[in-house]
């Protein structure tokens, strides 16, 4: 039987830690001259997965 391999975008995108999963921001990868400070400043980071995803991206990196 070969191993399950995990989705090689996703293993890019997001990290486990202890309470989930940490992804980054959308929208702040190009044409961010029209985009406010505000809202530019404002996706800088990174942030906690949302609890009804996690489930999605669980499978996706074959953590359980």
């Amino acid at each position: 039987m070969p191993k399950m391999k995990t989705k090689s975008g996703a293993k890019k995108r997001f990290k486990a830690t202890a309470n989930g999963f940490k992804h980054k921001h959308a929208f702040k990868s190009h044409i961010l001259t029209k985009m406010t400070t505000k809202r530019k400043r404002q996706l800088r980071g990174t942030s906690m997965m949302h609890p009804s995803e996690v489930a999605r991206v669980e499978r996706m990196l074959r953590v359980r």
